[in-house]
């Protein structure tokens, strides 16, 4: 029998707005960025422990974000988390 002992998610997550909303690449940053930070603190309110490995801001106004999170909150996963 074998069963998971600790497990993590390595997500690279685009953040974006619809072209046709007819953003500039500034006004399209920091809707991105503030929603970034809305999606942290979702993660924060539910106790779901992760990592921000790498953050990259696109040409097109667009926000790549490489994220280590925790699975599911059975397990320890201490061991991802330094």
């Amino acid at each position: 029998m074998k069963r998971v002992k600790a497990a993590c998610i390595l997500q690279s997550l685009v953040f974006s707005q619809k072209p046709e909303m007819g953003y500039t690449k500034e006004q399209a940053l920091k809707r991105n960025h503030d929603e970034i930070e809305h999606y942290k603190a979702t993660m924060e309110r539910t106790k779901t422990r992760y990592q921000i490995v790498a953050a990259e801001d696109q040409e097109d106004g667009s926000v790549v974000v490489h994220v280590k999170k925790q699975y599911n909150d059975k397990t320890d996963v201490s061991e991802y988390f330094s």
